[in-house]
């Protein structure tokens, strides 16, 4: 008997978890590749404001342009998980220049995960399940952030946290309906106004996906001012770049 009852609780329990992890009050889906879902010939299409260091490093510059990324072929990667790949091209805003084509990047979902593999071969966990506020994962977690000669320390420690789920979201191409913000990181280093006098370092990072669409907002800006030694400058690699949706192709 005791081992008949066990089995029932331990059913009802898969069943609640399972339910838990599939739907919100609404009834509304909410598995990670749900918010990045994927097949062969879908575009985004984006509004690029590109934050860059112009000559001798005294300021931030923005440019604006337009991006698609571009869905390819699927193919099962070296553990069997299905990843896409997705073509990055970049014109002028008037979209009357040709698309070049600018980026590779790859796409991965394993059950749990949506996990990206950008251009520059880091590896990031953008979404994962369930989709619920308020739950986080280290995103950043497959890069090598420690190493002493590691470009990329000051993405260490990055702790994605998931804020208003299936809410409406501001975009170019109008109000989305159903999305949900992934919180990154907002960090200045030292606190405090930015003086010129003195070393300091800003990292923000949150990105909106829609459900059944994909990504739809990105706001990344990373910078290093470092006042010695002279001149003053902004460190090589500070960029930022925030991208909005214009419209997507099916």
């Amino acid at each position: 008997m005791f081992l008949k009852r066990t089995s029932i609780f331990s059913y009802i329990f898969l069943l609640l978890f399972f339910y838990a992890c599939k739907k919100d009050d609404t009834g509304i889906y909410l598995a990670a590749n749900s918010y990045y879902p994927l097949r062969s010939g879908k575009v985004w299409f984006y509004r690029l404001d590109s934050t860059t260091i112009p000559a001798f490093g005294t300021a931030l510059i923005v440019n604006s342009y337009h991006l698609k990324d571009s869905v390819g072929d699927s193919f099962l990667d070296n553990t069997g998980d299905s990843s896409w790949t997705v073509y990055r091209f970049i014109t002028d805003t008037l979209e009357q220049q040709p698309w070049h084509n600018i980026s590779t990047y790859y796409v991965t979902y394993n059950g749990k995960n949506v996990e990206v593999v950008d251009d520059n071969n880091l590896h990031f966990i953008k979404l994962t399940s369930p989709v619920v506020n308020g739950y986080d994962w280290p995103g950043n977690s497959y890069i090598d952030t420690r190493s002493a000669n590691s470009q990329f320390q000051y993405l260490d420690g990055w702790n994605y946290t998931y804020d208003s789920v299936n809410m409406p979201f501001n975009t170019a191409s109008g109000i989305i309906d159903s999305a949900v913000t992934v919180l990154q990181r907002d960090e200045t280093t030292p606190e405090g106004n930015f003086d010129p006098q003195y070393y300091q370092q800003r990292n923000y990072s949150v990105e909106v996906y829609a459900h059944n669409v994909g990504l739809v907002y990105k706001n990344f800006l990373h910078w290093t001012w470092q006042p010695t030694p002279e001149p003053a400058r902004f460190e090589d690699g500070s960029y930022g770049i925030i991208l909005n949706l214009i419209r997507v192709k099916q």
